[in-house]
């Protein structure tokens, strides 16, 4: 794929199939944040960064019942404060969370709470596909910038970078996007992620495996890149888009 480096300004990137195996996320973080769940909330139940997830977590929780989907039973609802004997029943939700795969910013938010304890201790170390510190830092060098876009919190994409085996990538990167910019399916979300960067979005260049985010992406007037890495699902077949398997096949010219 060639791409002129006149006609964009931005590489925005996804990171689950994208730039980090997903084995790496559903083998080694999820596992990490799960296994220490329920002793990291006993231990940060008050502070601050703590109490403000667990208040989102309530709203989230209520929406779910309200909606008929049956979460856990959580009785201290629609409360400022959340009493620590609703540790339990937070945890037992975010579990829940944790095993249909949802979205939840909260979960997110506290996810990578507990991975910065891990990248501390230095029992984790983040995994990513070799082609992306060398394909960063060209594209930098090139004068472009390169950002973030994924469902999970700013805080765990900034980690992750942090703390490759690579080294810190972070000082290369220009922008860390969650779904506060709202959801990768949306047209709007990659708007309003152009306009934080100063750009538009027909000089952004955004690359995932998934072809609903590109189509979205697309639908906004991005350029779009389909990532194509072993074990990656298999996309349906749609409109025709621009396919690389490394992001040395990503040429800048």
């Amino acid at each position: 794929m060639h791409v002129e480096r006149s006609a964009i300004d931005v590489v925005l990137l996804d990171i689950e199939g994208t730039t980090t195996p997903i084995a790496f996320v559903y083998d080694v973080l999820f596992p990490f944040a799960r296994r220490h769940l329920r002793e990291f909330l006993k231990d940060q139940w008050h502070t601050p960064a703590v109490a403000d997830a667990i208040l989102k977590l309530q709203l989230e929780w209520a929406d779910e019942a309200a909606r008929g989907e049956a979460p856990p039973p959580w009785a201290s609802t629609g409360v400022r404060v959340v009493p620590a004997s609703d540790i339990l029943m937070a945890a037992a939700y975010l579990e829940w969370l944790m095993d249909r795969d949802r979205k939840s910013p909260a979960l997110k938010l506290i996810q990578g709470l507990i991975w910065e304890r891990g990248y501390a201790s230095r029992e984790l170390t983040s995994d990513l596909f070799p082609d992306v510190a060398p394909a960063i830092e060209r594209w930098t060098g090139a004068g472009l910038r390169v950002a973030i876009y994924s469902s999970g919190s700013a805080l765990a994409q900034r980690l992750l970078f942090a703390h490759s085996r690579e080294g810190d990538l972070t000082p290369r990167l220009s922008g860390f996007f969650d779904t506060s910019a709202g959801s990768k399916t949306e047209a709007a979300s990659f708007t309003r992620i152009a306009a934080a960067l100063a750009t538009s979005p027909a000089r952004v260049l955004f690359v995932s495996d998934v072809s609903q985010e590109l189509d979205a992406a697309r639908t906004a007037g991005c350029v779009t890149a389909l990532c194509v890495r072993p074990g990656n699902p298999i996309q349906p077949a749609g409109v025709p888009v621009n396919i690389v398997r490394t992001f040395e096949e990503i040429a800048v010219v």
